[in-house]
């Protein structure tokens, strides 16, 4: 061939067999609030490699697939939960690249951090299927300590520990934390949150007078049905809070 090659000439020839195969995954850190308990969204693995072993859900990127939406429905087929049909914030957290992560081939994985409002009592039931002998939702502040379950399967906590930290830093400084909640929520509501992310009990009087500036007053009071005072409901907004707020050193 006479003259420079063109790129259509290029791509014709190129041949990716040259390189070693990598595979993309994706895997998402689900978490949700109840009873003033951080909870994550777990499956119980029932295939190998690692099988009968808690993960996190997820699973691997179709060929026409972004890794969002391969998370979306991995998280659908393996709990049950779909997204699209729930009040969530969803945030790319960081990918996982370590060469023996996975014992089958090299597999890169995008990890997916989710925040469910929830109303703080009940949690969005879970089923298990596909790759997923069983899904539920498990204390995560628990699991990071090794129990119950043990150690997650693949890197997974390490993923985990990652989405934690990423949530409770953001919390120091945005209003990030109100996406655990519905959409208008009272302080104390708020500040369960907090202390269920941060794993500490916060001082209530500190914490509305930081916490006031930063929402919006929707002007409404909830209703008690035991007859006490009515407390003002919030909405969230997209203010930075400074000086941040100062996470409670744990022992």
């Amino acid at each position: 061939m006479n003259g420079p090659q063109t790129e259509e000439n290029y791509l014709e020839s190129y041949n990716p067999g040259d390189y070693p195969p990598v595979a993309l995954a994706a895997d998402l850190v689900v978490f949700a609030v109840a009873g003033s308990v951080l909870h994550v969204a777990l499956v119980r693995r029932g295939t190998h490699p690692f099988r009968d072993r808690l993960a996190l859900p997820g699973g691997f990127v179709g060929p026409r697939e972004s890794a969002e939406d391969a998370a979306r429905r991995e998280l659908a087929e393996e709990t049950g939960l779909d997204l699209g049909g729930l009040l969530v914030h969803i945030e790319q957290l960081a990918t996982y690249s370590a060469p023996l992560r996975d014992p089958r081939m090299r597999v890169v994985s995008t990890a997916h951090l989710v925040l469910l409002a929830t109303n703080g009592s009940t949690l969005p039931a879970l089923a298990g299927a596909g790759d997923a002998a069983d899904a539920g939702w498990y204390p995560a502040h628990e699991i990071l300590a090794g129990k119950p379950g043990g150690q997650l399967a693949f890197d997974h906590s390490v993923i985990l520990l990652d989405g934690l930290n990423r949530l409770a830093g953001k919390m120091e400084y945005t209003t990030l934390a109100t996406q655990l909640l519905p959409g208008e929520f009272t302080l104390t509501q708020l500040r369960t949150v907090y202390e269920a992310v941060w794993n500490s009990p916060m001082a209530p009087g500190n914490f509305t007078r930081k916490m006031t500036p930063q929402l919006e007053d929707t002007g409404q009071k909830t209703r008690t049905a035991g007859g006490g005072a009515p407390a003002t409901l919030f909405r969230a907004t997209d203010r930075h809070i400074h000086p941040p707020l100062a996470r409670p050193r744990t022992p």
